[in-house]
C-alpha cells in the first residue's frame, strides 16, 4: 500500500513560477533540464552539461530598465538556448522573443570581434500556457529563416513555441520525449497521490528528478514555507491592490482613480510575480489595460 498523504494532488504545477525554478532553472540538478532542451529542440545528441548564463539585460535604454527572461544557458558544444514560460495572453510575445535572441546574436557576434563565421546555435524556446497562434495548427512549431517555398536558408538562430492548451495526448499515445515532457508539465500537477495510478513514462529517470523537485511530500519544512509564502506573497499582493484601488475610487474622481489603478498597475508588472489576468483582476481593470501600460513601459 502506498503511504497515506494529505494531498489529493501532491505535485506543485511544472508551469508555475516555482515549478518552472525548481525544474529547468535547478541548478544543482540538470539531468530534467538537459534531456528537456535535447527533446525541445529534437536532437538525437545527448545534452551532457549546461552553464547558466545571466537572465538579466541591463541598461537597454537612456532610463536603465532592463529587461528579463526567464532562463538562458549554455551547452558543451556551445549552443546557446534560452527558454521562457508564458502563462497570459501576451499578443508581442514574437517580437519579444526576436528582442532576446538578437541580443544575444549581438553579443556573440561582439565577442567575435565582429565576426559572423562560426557562429553558435542560438534556440529560443517559447513555452504557453495559452494560444497564442489560434490559426497555426498543431502545439510545437519550429522557426527559422525560409525562402518564399519553404527552402531552409539558415537556422543559426531557430524558434520554438508550444502552446500547451494544444496539447491533447492521453497518456496511451505518448511515443516521443517531447510527449513525454509536454504531457508532464500539462498534467503533473493533477497527478493522483497513489502512483500506481500514473503513467509508466514517469519513471524515467529524467521525470523522476522533476517529480521529486515538485513533490510537496518530499519538501522539508523550510522548502514548503517558501512555496507557501510564494503563494501567500501573491495573494497579500492582490489584496493590498484592491484595497488601494477601492480607496482611491471611494476618495477621488474618475481621473484619480484611473492614475491610481495605473500606479497599481506598474507597480504589480515590476515586481514580476503575476500574471496579465491576476493583475486585471488586482487593479479592477481589464487584461488589455494591463497590456497597454507595459506595452508603454517598453517603449
Amino acid at each position: 500500500m502506498p503511504p497515506e498523504t494529505p494531498f489529493e494532488h501532491p505535485f506543485i504545477p511544472l508551469i508555475s513560477d516555482y515549478g518552472f525554478k525548481a525544474t529547468f532553472g535547478n541548478e544543482h540538478k540538470t539531468l530534467f533540464l538537459r534531456r528537456a532542451l535535447q527533446a525541445l529542440v529534437q536532437s538525437e545528441v545527448p545534452i551532457v552539461r549546461v552553464d547558466f548564463l545571466p537572465n538579466e539585460i541591463r541598461r537597454l535604454n537612456p532610463d536603465n530598465r532592463g529587461g528579463v527572461y526567464d532562463l538562458a544557458c549554455v551547452d558543451e558544444q556551445g549552443q546557446h538556448f534560452i527558454v521562457e514560460m508564458q502563462l497570459s495572453e501576451y499578443p508581442e510575445f514574437i517580437q519579444r522573443m526576436k528582442f532576446y535572441s538578437l541580443y544575444r546574436f549581438n553579443t556573440l557576434v561582439k565577442k567575435g570581434d565582429y565576426s559572423f563565421a562560426n557562429l553558435p546555435r542560438i534556440y529560443y524556446i517559447g513555452i504557453m500556457g495559452s494560444v497564442m497562434f489560434p490559426d497555426i495548427a498543431g502545439c510545437y512549431n519550429v522557426a527559422a529563416l525560409r525562402n518564399q517555398t519553404g527552402e531552409l536558408m539558415d537556422d543559426q538562430t531557430t524558434f520554438i513555441t508550444v502552446e500547451l492548451p494544444k496539447f491533447t495526448k492521453s497518456a496511451a499515445e505518448i511515443v516521443t520525449p517531447l510527449d513525454t515532457l509536454l504531457y508532464t508539465m500539462k498534467n503533473l500537477h493533477t497527478a493522483p497521490a497513489d502512483p500506481r495510478e500514473w503513467p509508466v513514462f514517469w519513471t524515467e529517470d529524467w521525470i523522476k528528478e522533476a517529480m521529486e523537485e515538485l513533490d510537496r511530500r518530499n519538501m522539508d519544512p523550510e522548502e514548503l514555507l517558501v512555496f507557501e509564502m510564494t503563494l501567500a506573497r501573491n495573494a497579500h499582493i492582490m489584496y493590498n491592490a484592491k484595497r488601494q484601488l477601492e480607496k482611491a475610487t471611494t476618495d477621488g474622481l474618475e481621473l484619480g482613480t484611473q492614475q491610481s489603478a495605473t500606479k497599481t498597475v506598474r507597480t504589480l508588472l515590476k515586481m514580476n510575480l503575476l500574471s496579465v489576468e491576476q493583475i486585471a483582476e488586482a487593479a479592477n481593470v481589464s487584461p488589455d489595460f494591463v497590456l497597454a501600460i507595459q506595452a508603454e513601459d517598453r517603449t
